[in-house]
């Protein structure tokens, strides 16, 4: 960058200097403009013309820009090639700059820095989340941490052992998040989902995308801020408690650091109070059902295998039927975390079941979340004070559909619907407050008012009501003075170079009054001012001017008061979330017939009794493939053919051997064409044992169009 020689440059300069490693976008009006290299990069990326600046002073500043009402589009293409965005405001008027003594630029900050992990809901898929994972190491334990701040879910685990860095990788492959935060001058370790962090060097301190192969951004930061003594108490003043024990992270310093570090670096590059993140999770691996990455792909749980292949072969879609943008996601993480837990598992089924037998308050349940926005991701948007009006009132909307949800969800006679519909707060208070105090249609900006509702604000009132009367009252004056003059083609008019004029025709103007003020000479005719008429444009100018910064204030006063109310938003977002994807599987159970799975806890998987419970076995009738019998009555060919399957742990299995082919044996006439993963006509089995199922590599040529399972621990 060459030495700035201009006030806004070096304005911009100085902002730059801040953010080195993102691409500014600097206010300038209705644009954001980019400057030396990061327009030159951006023009690149963007495919928008690449111009300059100060070209007839011999200095060609490379420039781009992006309209302002547009830029979030720009911003999204940025962020998904792993670019980082500081956003630089225009902080004031640049009316009222002009008008204050000495000062010759308008005031300017960043106000955000919009980063692949910390991407606001507008540049996201609705059923996914986006993942700020950071990794720190303490002694010999590896902490592990999490969040999505466009819905405030935030966890932590930790690893120790000669196996932690390939459970870190395994951590990293499930949850993919956007991008990754490390110590950027300790000996990290090898992380193989990018590169080798170890013998990684810093960053240059210039805008970079994201590496090649890389799947994540890499955001190294200075080592102290992942120091237990710096992370555990910003934590805990964060959620306002004395100790961590309450989250689970009591003596899991590991853990607490890795969360401690996402904290500060959300905090370093978002505004707003982060209300919405209210909890962090702590979570242990063995709680759930493994599944590495291999194998969530090999068996198309949530994304085809091959590329251009058709979602709807995915598990994933062929049983979603959740109606809001909150139950999809759930369902998508239940799909990759299967819960071990028996007691859970019973419950959730318990609640399906319930949905199954009353069609009718099933329905009606559904038809309630019908409306129910992303009551998440809203949140969020007002915590990091980015909601406009129309958000808030979309969220209004959204809570007004809880009362339906929650008398439909009482209804349903299931222990877990019991206790989501305790959760469930109607927020019937915030969405009065809401109602009354915006319009029902808001403009999308404050440029030209009309965001407040009438009888919210007496000033305002009154503001308005002397604007909406400037017309009869010009018209008054136009009249008057029409008459004290004898001049018929006097008119009084507005533009906005020279406010409020009474302009006369040159034939007119012996018989201009001495109180008349000259203005304007025009060709055929001149243009005066009055005391009057100065003092009532000043105070119509004035009263626009504070009608837009009353609303301001008012709108930031209830976004405040949402944001202190986020605990119970979030509260009933995640019940509602639960409750959605409840439904959504009873629907889907009741719409092709499928049966409840009988579960029963193996405590001793060696006994040869074959009465005994306890022997680990797997039990399917007439088992059916959820994602091939759709493809196939989609397509309209044959129909799919049922298949039985019997296993145990002793006398009836399946015998891998590892080899360049797959090879699979059953003892006693075990059916290995069976659909294991199917659904059932009646089914029993036992608790799930760790392991790892995988796709026949075949499979889509099999005729009985089952999954061949390999399973081994």
């Amino acid at each position: 960058m060459t030495e700035p020689s201009t006030p806004l440059m070096r304005q911009y300069a100085a902002v730059k200097k801040e953010h080195p490693t993102a691409l500014l976008f600097f206010r300038l009006g209705d644009f954001y403009e980019l400057f030396f290299d990061d327009a030159i990069v951006a023009s690149k990326e963007l495919q928008i013309t690449l111009t300059s600046r100060n070209k007839e002073k011999g200095i060609a500043v490379p420039m781009c820009g992006v309209p302002h009402h547009a830029a979030e589009g720009y911003i999204g293409k940025l962020i998904r090639k792993g670019f980082k965005v500081a956003i630089c405001e225009q902080m004031e008027d640049a009316r009222l700059a002009k008008k204050q003594i000495g000062a010759k630029l308008v005031r300017r900050e960043v106000t955000r820095v919009v980063t692949p992990g910390t991407a606001a809901d507008s540049l996201l898929g609705s059923e996914e989340n986006n993942f700020l994972a950071a990794l720190a190491q303490v002694g010999e334990r590896v902490g592990f941490a999490a969040l999505d701040l466009s819905t405030g879910e935030f966890r932590a685990t930790e690893f120790s052992g000669e196996g932690a860095l390939r459970r870190v990788q395994e951590e990293l492959e499930q949850l993919r998040p956007k991008e990754l935060l490390y110590g950027s001058a300790a000996p990290l370790f090898e992380v193989k989902t990018n590169r080798s962090l170890s013998a990684q060097p810093l960053p240059t301190q210039a805008p970079q995308p994201r590496a090649p192969g890389a799947t994540c951004a890499e955001t190294p930061l200075d080592d102290w801020i992942f120091a237990p003594d710096h992370a555990i108490p910003l934590l805990e003043n964060h959620f306002g408690v004395l100790s961590l024990e309450g989250f689970g992270l009591a003596g899991r310093t590991a853990a607490a650091a890795a969360a401690g570090a996402i904290l500060y670096y959300v905090r370093s590059t978002q505004r707003g109070s982060l209300d919405h993140v209210d909890r962090i999770g702590w979570y242990e691996r063995q709680n759930y059902l493994v599944l590495d990455a291999v194998t969530v792909r090999n068996l198309e749980l949530i994304e085809p295998l091959f590329a251009g292949t058709d979602a709807g072969v995915t598990l994933f879609r062929s049983i979603d039927a959740a109606v809001t943008p909150m139950g999809k996601r759930l369902l998508r993480a239940w799909l990759l975390r299967p819960s071990l837990d028996l007691a859970e598992i019973n419950a959730r089924l318990d609640a399906v079941e319930a949905g199954v037998k009353d069609i009718i308050a099933r329905e009606e349940l559904r038809r309630a979340l019908d409306g129910v926005l992303d009551l998440e991701r809203l949140l969020s948007r007002v915590t990091l004070e980015t909601a406009n009006p129309r958000d808030v009132l979309a969220l209004a909307a959204s809570i007004g559909r809880i009362p339906a949800v929650k008398a439909a969800v009482g209804r349903l006679a299931a222990m877990r619907l019991g206790i989501l519909h305790g959760l469930l707060d109607e927020l019937g208070d915030l969405r009065d407050r809401i109602e009354k105090t915006i319009v029902p249609e808001p403009p999308l900006s404050f440029a030209d008012g009309g965001v407040i509702a009438t009888g919210v604000d007496h000033d305002l009132d009154e503001l308005r009501e002397l604007s909406r009367n400037s017309k009869q009252v010009l018209a008054q004056i136009e009249q008057r003075e029409r008459g004290r003059t004898g001049i018929g083609s006097l008119k009084v008019k507005f533009n906005s170079i020279f406010g409020y004029y009474i302009e006369v025709s040159k034939p007119n103007l012996h018989l201009v009054p001495q109180d008349y003020e000259r203005k304007q000479t025009l060709v055929g005719a001149e243009r005066f001012t009055t005391p009057e008429l100065k003092e009532y444009e000043a105070k119509i100018l004035d009263a626009q001017e504070k009608i837009v910064e009353i609303e301001r204030r008012l709108f930031t006063e209830l976004r405040t008061a949402i944001a202190s109310e986020a605990k119970r938003i979030r509260q009933t977002a995640l019940a509602l979330a639960e409750v959605d994807v409840l439904a959504s599987l009873a629907h889907v159970a009741a719409l092709r017939n499928y049966c409840r799975p009988q579960l029963i806890a193996s405590v001793n998987a060696a006994s040869t009794d074959k009465a005994s419970p306890d022997r680990g076995d797997l039990e399917i009738v007439e088992g059916r493939h959820p994602v091939i019998e759709q493809q196939e009555l989609a397509g309209g060919s044959e129909r799919f053919v049922p298949n039985d399957l019997y296993l145990n742990s002793s006398t009836h299995t399946i015998l891998l051997l590892n080899g360049r082919q797959v090879y699979l044996s059953a003892a006693d006439g075990a059916d290995r064409s069976s659909g294991a993963d199917g659904l059932v006509r009646s089914g029993a089995l036992g608790a799930a044992q760790r392991g790892r199922p995988r796709l026949h590599p075949n499979w889509r040529q099999r005729q009985s169009g089952a999954r061949a399972l390999d399973l081994y621990g």
